[in-house]
Formats: C-alpha cells, structure tokens, sequence
C-alpha cells in the first residue's frame, strides 16, 4: 500500500475496522496519524481488529455509533472535542445493503439504505466539517461506489444513495474550497472484502467477467486511493470522484 506522511494529522474513519474501512484505518495509523474507528455495532470485532495491529493501536480509538443517527453522531464529535482541539481527515467508510428488485423492496430496505449510506454521510460530513473550518484545513472523502454511477440489478437503493453522496460531495466541495478544505468520492468497482461475500459463485463469476482486468479489487486497493486524497500531495484535488474499479 502506498504511504503518506500523517504525522499529527487526526482522522476519523466511520465503518473503520472491517473491510475497506479497517485498510484505511491501518494506513492512517501507518502514515502516523491519530485516528477514531466508528463501527455499528460488534464490539468484540473491533476489539480483534484493534489487538491485530499491535503498537499501532496505541494511537488508534474505538467508538460505536450509528452514523444514520444525527444524536449518536452529535454524542460522538462531543466525545471527540474532549480529546482534540481540531479534526484534520474525515473518511466517511460506513455503509450498508439491502438488495432486491425495487418492486419487491420492502420500503424499510430503501429506507434504512439510504438513512446509512446517504444520511450518514450527511451527518459525519456536517459535524465534521464544522472542526475543520476555523482551521483552514481539512479532508473529507466519502466512500461511494460504481453502482452509483453505472446502477446493478437489484441495488436501486444502495445506487441512490451512492449517486447522492457524489453530488453531496460535489456541491460541498464548492462551498469549503475557500477554506482549503478538500472534499472528494472514491468509487469502487466490486472490491473482495465481507461486504460481497455472500454472493454466489455463479454471480461473482459474471461479475469478474465483466471486469477487464478479471478480478476482483483489494480492500488496500481502495485504501490507497484514499491515502492519496487524505495528503498534502491531493492538495488541489476537491469535488472529484476516483474510481477503483478495474476498468469496470
């Protein structure tokens, strides 16, 4: 994975300790930065992927919260205000699916989706970006996906959201700039982590078929993505979105 210099920086990664989220939180703290993992809601899994990382856990925080609940989220940045005077990195990683044909989508699927996915977003971003301003610096990037750009059979939900939280990303872009605040999407394409595990096989073989480069992404893939984006280095790079995705 590629490496940046974060030392000092405090990131806050929501979805943070499974999947795309746990490689950008390893690649953070690798890039020495402080950083709080937000997960949903299994403890003991935290805590396992917290204990994985050895010496670097030591600058690494653990704190459960809903994202699609603005109070949950409001109990967390005060949490955080405890800590740290100012938030440098936000990555808004925390995301859910609830697939089906829209015909026969229960409307608490397409609610539920889009309160996490979209809503979320809204909720991290704004509270986030509220820590950022007096500072004159920060980072915000959201994890979108390809589904939002291109839409999947069965994801009209989990497609919404995503494409909404582009033109969130691309509208608040505008409104920070002044402030050297960078706000961008990463998309990725179908990436081999938990989160499409239980596909089936038949379905994941048409689905690395349609790939050109015929496989699937890596979680540390994506999180190099981010990493870039999150550095001096992307400095006037804001209201873009990086696509993951393997030619897809």
């Amino acid at each position: 994975m590629l490496q940046f210099d974060f030392t000092g920086r405090v990131a806050v990664v929501t979805g943070g300790t499974r999947g795309i989220g746990a490689a950008i939180t390893k690649g953070l703290l690798e890039g020495g930065a402080t950083v709080f993992a937000l997960y949903a809601s299994n403890d003991a899994a935290a805590d396992a992927f917290k204990a994985s990382l050895g010496p670097l856990g030591e600058r690494l925080s653990l704190f459960c919260c809903d994202v699609a609940d603005y109070a949950s989220v409001e109990a967390f940045f005060a949490e955080f205000d405890r800590r740290h005077d100012a938030l440098d990195i936000l990555v808004n990683s925390a995301g859910i699916r609830r697939d089906n044909v829209l015909a026969m989508m229960p409307r608490e699927a397409w609610d539920r989706v889009l309160d996490v996915d979209l809503g979320g977003c809204f909720n991290m971003f704004k509270l986030g970006v509220q820590r950022m301003l007096s500072k004159r610096y920060g980072r915000l990037i959201g994890i979108s996906s390809l589904s939002g750009r291109m839409g999947i059979e069965g994801q009209a939900n989990y497609a919404a959201a995503k494409a909404g939280q582009v033109a969130m990303v691309k509208s608040m872009a505008k409104e920070v700039a002044r402030r050297k605040i960078t706000v961008n999407c990463v998309a990725p394409g179908f990436i081999g982590t938990d989160f499409i595990a239980e596909l089936p096989e038949e379905q994941a073989a048409t689905y690395r078929a349609s790939i050109p480069m015929k496989r699937f992404g890596t979680a540390e893939e994506v999180a190099s993505a981010v990493l870039f984006l999150a550095s001096e280095q992307a400095s006037y790079i804001t209201g873009t979105v990086l696509e993951v995705a393997g030619g897809l």
